[in-house]
């Protein structure tokens, strides 16, 4: 993705099912579980980057003793910030006292995240401020080891406002309106709800005080907890939990927005927001890592018990389509398969626009992430060429020369690497007044690649949102190379609405396509379309989220989805560049053949899975009429 986005935040989830001396007895270690919660959250840094942190519970020791630990870092490495701080408790220990790595007892009871049960978090900051407040995982202490609740997920909710006002008619006093914060506080009052109707039910029964706090922690219902606290959310979620005792739990939204994998044998148990993390850290096959079912949630027990259990009804799965686009990391086998097919089905558009012209364009790439596509691509490419090339050796009948054989058999892609992204100088780039100027220098490029006048240039990109690094920098650039033509190619469809469960697109007016269409109604003296738009929106305003319409579809309804395209090309073309710019985005249709499983496509088409979606893009177009610059929740 060319324009920056913030997204998507990542979990792993991490129980040992055996005793801390099993580990050391096996591996040589008794950092095992700490360990495998470095690299499932390393393999997982694409997913935060604006801060991280981790928690965990230790299980068995005296009163008295610190069983809770939580770290959190928000500085340019916080994944190596947190740890680097855990090994240096061992390195001290390893340099003083190295018989005792090798005494679970003092290591437990002495360094702290020496545990049973982690909890990892990797932040990506779509709403509030980068700061450690805002980091997870948060924390809900009592002095009841069974009413502490460790909090961390990947989420947004659409109703944030409505599920703090039912906080408040509970009789509670939130001090912050954070879906983040309201969820915790949800999930805490219904965990209080249970530890007393349990305390009532075993003092009826006789028990003594002491006993009934391990009754307690036997016999929690975290499905009646999770059923409860759940009930009136709305948007996309997965949530990790740990409780003080030792239970633990990772749960999905009812239409499997987000994604969720886990594992489990004899000796752990771990969940994670991407499949591969988990095939590599542990070495396990494709197959034996597990997609959490949507509206369900992993449970497990203090006692070692799992179970996958439903705690709302599962909706029509609507999953993240751009997390296949772009999102999670593509070396999921499924997913770098899709993302070759996105680029396998831009071909006959691409072949289109340059006339079918091979022996004159330069195939390429913007930027990495994009490359699985563009394998695909070449690869249909290829196959095309080979048709041609089939077709003009029977034609000639074996009367070919040698010369004429190599001339046809040479026929194909010319792929260059054009462009070269510096990082260093993207972090380096100052806001505002100088932003613009050297956001033009943030990729460098390969000259001599381009034969000057002659060759049109194709480049293939994951997605085109705000359309401003490509009309600032990538464009300009690549006009410095004089070809004739660039054509930029979208593997995602044109994005046209907001996103409202997790991923930093929340205001129309960041859409390049949203701009498009409305300089077309303008321009087609239709802005009337408009007007009825907001009148319709604004009419909707206060009703309840479930019945209200996306009635934005219809600012996108006169007009076809190349006409679009050709005005997002009008609108990106810089005043200064020579060569004829032109955009080509994937199809919906395509979209949903290459990701079958993940039809999730609200962006693209405004079928939002949730009522909060219509709510979101209602409001949106109404702050973009009145001039209000903010989120639309």
């Amino acid at each position: 993705m060319s324009d920056r986005i913030n997204h998507e935040c990542g979990i792993a989830l991490v129980r040992l099912l055996k005793p801390l001396e099993y580990y050391l007895a096996k591996y040589g270690t008794a950092t095992y579980g700490m360990n495998k919660l470095h690299l499932l959250m390393q393999k997982q840094h694409n997913r935060g980057q604006d801060g991280a942190g981790i928690a965990s519970i230790k299980f068995d020791l005296e009163p008295g003793n610190k069983y809770i630990n939580r770290l959190r870092s928000d500085s340019d490495s916080p994944i190596k910030d947190i740890f680097s701080s855990f090994h240096e408790q061992i390195q001290h220990v390893t340099e003083r006292h190295p018989q005792r790595l090798c005494d679970v007892n003092w290591l437990k009871s002495n360094i702290d995240f020496i545990a049973e049960l982690y909890l990892g978090h990797l932040r990506y900051g779509t709403f509030g401020k980068n700061s450690m407040l805002n980091i997870h995982p948060f924390l809900r202490e009592n002095n009841w080891m069974t009413k502490n609740l460790v909090l961390a997920g990947n989420f947004n909710l659409t109703n944030v406002d409505e599920l703090f006002e039912r906080l408040i008619d509970l009789g509670q006093y939130p001090v912050e309106t954070s879906d983040t914060i309201t969820i915790l506080e949800k999930i805490g009052h219904f965990l209080d709800e249970e530890n007393e109707a349990l305390y009532r039910k075993f003092k009826e029964q006789g028990f003594p005080k002491r006993e009934i706090t391990r009754q307690i922690a036997k016999h929690l219902d975290i499905q009646r907890i999770l059923k409860h606290s759940a009930e009136s959310w709305d948007g996309g979620y997965v949530i990790a939990g740990l409780l003080g005792h030792g239970d633990a739990f990772v749960m999905r939204d009812p239409s499997g927005i987000r994604p969720a994998f886990y594992y489990r044998d004899e000796e752990i148990v771990v969940a994670t927001s991407e499949r591969p993390v988990i095939q590599t850290t542990f070495n396990v096959p494709f197959e034996s890592v597990k997609e959490l079912k949507p509206g369900h949630a992993l449970i497990v027990k203090r006692d070692g018990t799992i179970a996958e259990k439903q705690f709302r009804k599962p909706l029509e799965k609507k999953a993240c389509s751009f997390e296949r686009i772009y999102f999670s990391r593509g070396t999921d086998k499924e997913i770098y398969r899709e993302r070759k097919n996105l680029g396998k089905f831009l071909a006959p558009a691409i072949l289109k626009a340059i006339d079918y012209d091979l022996e004159n364009t330069v195939f390429s790439y913007i930027p990495n992430t994009a490359i699985d596509a563009y394998y695909g691509l070449i690869e249909e490419i290829d196959l095309f060429c080979n048709t041609i090339k089939k077709d003009r050796i029977l034609e000639a009948r074996g009367k070919l020369t040698p010369a004429e054989l190599d001339a046809i058999l040479i026929l194909g892609p010319r792929v260059e690497k054009v462009a070269v992204k510096d990082m260093k100088l993207r972090t380096f780039i100052a806001q505002d007044s100088q932003r613009d100027d050297l956001a033009a220098h943030v990729y460098d490029i390969t000259y001599g690649s381009i034969r000057k006048g002659k060759d049109s240039l194709v480049v293939l990109d994951d997605s085109i949102v705000r359309g401003t690094t490509l009309k600032q920098s990538i464009i300009r650039i690549l006009d410095r190379l004089e070809p004739k033509k660039i054509i930029i190619a979208s593997s995602a469809p044109q994005i046209r609405y907001p996103d409202c469960y997790g991923i930093d697109m929340a205001k129309l007016s960041d859409f390049i396509a949203y701009k498009a269409a409305i300089e077309l109604l303008k321009e087609s003296h239709l802005e009337n379309v408009i007007n009825d738009v907001y009148k319709k929106a604004k009419a909707q305003e206060h009703l309840p989220k479930e019945e209200i319409q996306n009635f934005v579809k219809e600012i996108y309804k006169p007009f076809t989805a190349h006409r679009i395209s050709e005005k997002v090309s009008e609108l990106l073309t810089p005043p200064t560049v020579r060569a004829k710019i032109e955009i080509i985005y994937q199809t919906i249709e395509d979209l949903h053949t290459a990701c079958p499983n993940h039809t999730g496509d609200w962006y693209f088409t405004g079928n939002y899975p949730t009522p909060g979606g219509n709510k979101v893009v209602n409001k949106s177009f109404i702050n973009y009429i009145e001039g209000k610059n903010v989120r639309a929740y």
